[in-house]
């Protein structure tokens, strides 16, 4: 009787191991199944440019660390739309996955778009920021930003500033700047910063405001002049526009990625970690600084309130202009 109740007795604590051992092994096989898997980040621009770069860095990185395949998909047109609509339409299991930028939040107030920044994504990451430098070439009379402004106050329309656009960040951002400065320049949209800086160089317009990164080049080469940063940090050697007296218009570019809505709140928190342990990695951080795109890293609910934060103030920036998509 002792024996049949010490095995009776003993059957429970069996039982109870071996449920725990299956356990640990089902959440090891799903821990490593969701390590294993292949993740796709598309990017809405075309390749080659800080969109890409900063993608194909943190891809590789975060491949070796956790083990994945992270791929990168450029799917450039209208303006980033049809990439982030085509990842809007993606199953949301956290494998697919987007890499935008400010475009994201004013694409909806120009244009009809199939999807909804604010409610149609889940936010991960913010991942950097890159100054926004207004920047005339070398031979140029002006030395700072009040003697551009000046120069266009005492020759109303003769002025010219190009910029990506029309509808961009830089368009809007010199619309505004524009208005409180009260001068009047020509904007000249280009359909890219290259093109852009290229006329600069040739001397075919005026100014260009531009990402730290897509000018950064020439400006140590002394071939433009760097006049102020739209950003809240001074850049070496350049005041903000702030420090020109227009404190309220303060505009970095930046890059997040995010997943459709509705993905598993661990897959997005797993990917956060992915992507804030990879912008910590020190060979990554001097990569990227040196491009001019400085890493953030402000995941989870504190990118989803910048975010929509971002679209509010766009909003109402793009109305109080009248700016329209051409």
């Amino acid at each position: 009787m002792k024996l049949r109740c010490r095995r009776s007795l003993h059957l429970p604590a069996r039982a109870a191991t071996m449920l725990a051992v299956l356990a640990l092994v089902l959440f090891e096989h799903d821990a490593w199944s969701q390590a294993t898997r292949t993740i796709k980040i598309v990017v809405p621009f075309a390749p080659g440019g800080a969109a890409s770069i900063q993608a194909r860095l943190l891809a590789e990185q975060i491949s070796r660390a956790q083990g994945s395949t992270v791929l990168i998909e450029n799917r450039p047109g209208a303006g980033t739309v049809i990439g982030t609509e085509a990842v809007s339409r993606a199953a949301p299991d956290g494998n697919t996955l987007l890499l935008n930028g400010p475009a994201f939040v004013i694409n909806p107030h120009l244009r009809k778009v199939d999807y909804d920044p604010v409610t149609g994504f889940e936010a991960i990451c913010q991942l950097v920021s890159s100054p926004q430098v207004m920047v005339v070439n070398s031979a140029s009379p002006y030395r700072t930003l009040g003697d551009l402004f000046n120069a266009a106050r005492a020759k109303p329309g003769d002025l010219t500033l190009a910029s990506v656009g029309p509808g961009s960040d830089k368009h809007i951002a010199f619309e505004m700047l524009k208005r409180a400065a009260n001068v009047d320049m020509i904007y000249v949209p280009f359909p890219g910063a290259a093109t852009a800086v290229n006329a600069l160089l040739g001397e075919h317009v005026t100014a260009v405001l531009a990402n730290y990164v897509e000018i950064v080049e020439q400006v140590k080469a002394g071939k433009l002049r760097a006049l102020a940063t739209a950003s809240r940090e001074p850049l070496p050697d350049v005041p903000t526009v702030a420090d020109s007296g227009y404190q309220d218009h303060l505009a970095d570019a930046w890059f997040g990625v995010f997943a459709p809505a509705k993905t598993p709140k661990d897959a997005v928190s797993q990917l956060a970690g992915w992507f804030g342990s990879a912008l910590q990695v020190p060979e990554i951080k001097a990569k990227l600084v040196s491009l001019g795109l400085y890493p953030v890293g402000t995941c989870g609910a504190d990118f989803a309130d910048h975010i929509r934060k971002q679209y509010d103030q766009y909003g109402r920036a793009i109305r109080e202009a009248n700016i329209k998509a051409e």
